[in-house]
């Protein structure tokens, strides 16, 4: 696992967008949002949202979209972020793999290349790196896998923030490689008592009401808990709250959390 010393050049961050104070207020909340993933929605979401994760073509997307979505991001003064995944188009990356540390830091490692090509060409800087979908779970809960991630994005750019799932070994992996990190929550996503999300098999895994992805997201920023389907309530940090763009009513979420969240912290 070693790097260039072309891969370490920082770049320069763009600045935070003008309404992320107002997301979160003193609590300093982030909405993020996983886009450039041919779902369509990506313009009517963006105003919404204060840090983009965009795919690198593994699972989804392409050169092109990953250009016009940096590009888009920009527009709005979004966080730019990488999306890196699994080579697994046919399941949207979403399906569990058999592999290895060294494996993982190459994926991430070329993914992070590519997308640095294109963002240097647009004039745009790199902000964080959070995984995707089956990548995401399996380093969450595999402290080998975690440390593999957060050493890629170490050698790469040690000042990426890395995003991970809250409570995981994503998390902590990252703190020790010496990473800034935010601890990630999810409104549409369901929990179970460990804290972690509940597996998109199971009938009960999304949040399909607005309500309830609301009352969520406000448990979570302000009280610091998330009510697992059982029914208990678990201790939770909420740094930066995921909306999944591919979700069918991911704008009418994005614009309702951005709303309500930013009502409950000027209420503080």
């Amino acid at each position: 696992m070693k790097s260039t010393s072309e891969d370490n050049t920082s770049q320069s961050r763009p600045s935070q967008p003008d309404h992320a104070s107002a997301i979160g207020g003193q609590a300093g909340i982030d909405i993020n949002c996983d886009m450039g993933e041919g779902i369509g929605n990506d313009e009517a979401i963006m105003p919404f949202i204060t840090s983009a994760n965009i795919a690198c073509g593994y699972h989804a997307g392409d050169e092109e979209t990953m250009r016009t979505t940096i590009q888009l991001a920009m527009r709005h003064g979004v966080n730019i972020g990488v999306h890196p995944s699994f080579f697994d188009r046919a399941n949207f990356g979403r399906t569990e793999m058999k592999t290895t540390p060294e494996e993982v830091y190459q994926l991430i490692r070329d993914q992070l290349i590519l997308f640095k090509k294109i963002a240097a060409a647009g004039g745009a800087g790199m902000h964080h790196v959070k995984p995707h979908g089956a990548l995401y779970n399996m380093a969450a809960r595999d402290a080998a896998l975690a440390k593999a991630v957060a050493q890629a994005v170490k050698d790469f750019d040690a000042n990426l923030v890395l995003f991970g799932l809250s409570g995981s070994v994503s998390i902590s992996e990252a703190k020790a490689a010496g990473l800034q990190t935010r601890s990630e929550v999810f409104a549409d996503r369901t929990y179970q008592d460990n804290g972690s999300l509940t597996p998109r098999s199971q009938p009960n895994a999304l949040i399909e009401d607005e309500t309830k992805a609301i009352q969520q997201v406000l448990q979570m920023v302000i009280k610091k808990t998330v009510t697992a389907v059982s029914g208990k309530e678990v201790p939770i940090i909420a740094e930066t709250v995921c909306i999944h763009g591919d979700g069918k009513n991911a704008v009418r979420f994005a614009k309702a959390i951005f709303q309500a969240v930013n009502k409950a912290t000027e209420a503080q």
